[in-house]
């Protein structure tokens, strides 16, 4: 559940000031209002940090220059900033970015290598909302991680299954490939993972059909 902080109309920059150091609460301006964002439980947080561990195993074998922060915020626009349950940052570009150092803030697409949300009872935040921010602020590469299969049915299809959608940005706009059971999961930027859905879906080795 989705709690309202404040609804009078908050810039980026009005936000950034009143977010508080260290806080274990995740905040994020949505179009002028902070939100409360629920707090990642048992298999959404279980598979977040499995997902981190496969990237950060891939980025050590390929060498790439990138990482995954322990937190940061996308600055979408000057009255929406997200926090992602995971984003891929190349260590290369930061240069360009004058406000990592002091607040963890990335502000331009080509820092981010990878961004991706594990889908919760908000599904709509990540299919539409959030799909339409990522898109707009030009974000390469956009994983939507629904290992409940609760999207809505114009997005997964019906019968609603446990999905994973790749969303890939090509002339401005994402092109969508979604993967599910047995499926090997295609990534652009990723492309010598070597990771099925079910194994995603399940770290323990229980399987989706």
């Amino acid at each position: 559940m989705i709690a309202v902080v404040n609804k009078a109309p908050v810039s980026f920059d009005e936000f950034i000031d009143w977010h508080p150091e260290d806080s274990q609460i995740h905040y994020e301006l949505r179009r002028g209002a902070i939100v409360q964002m629920p707090k990642p439980k048992g298999k959404h947080s279980e598979i977040a940090g499995f997902v981190i561990k496969q990237l950060n195993y891939t980025i050590d074998r390929i060498q790439a220059p990138y990482f995954i922060p322990r937190e940061c915020i996308l600055k979408i626009s000057e009255n929406t900033g997200y926090e992602p349950d995971i984003a891929v940052v190349d260590r290369s570009l930061l240069a360009n970015e004058p406000r990592w150092e002091s607040a963890s803030i990335i502000e331009n697409a080509n820092s981010l290598k990878l961004v991706v949300e594990v889908v919760s009872t908000n599904w709509r935040d990540d299919y539409a909302l959030k799909l339409s921010d990522y898109e707009s602020m030009g974000i390469g590469e956009y994983w939507i991680v629904d290992y409940l299969g609760i999207g809505g049915r114009r997005y997964i299809g019906s019968p609603k299954k446990p999905t994973f959608t790749v969303c890939c940005l090509v002339e401005g706009e994402y092109e969508m490939q979604q993967f599910r059971g047995r499926d090997r999961i295609f990534s652009p930027t990723f492309s010598e993972l070597q990771l099925t859905v079910d194994r995603v879906f399940n770290p323990n080795g229980e399987v989706f059909e």
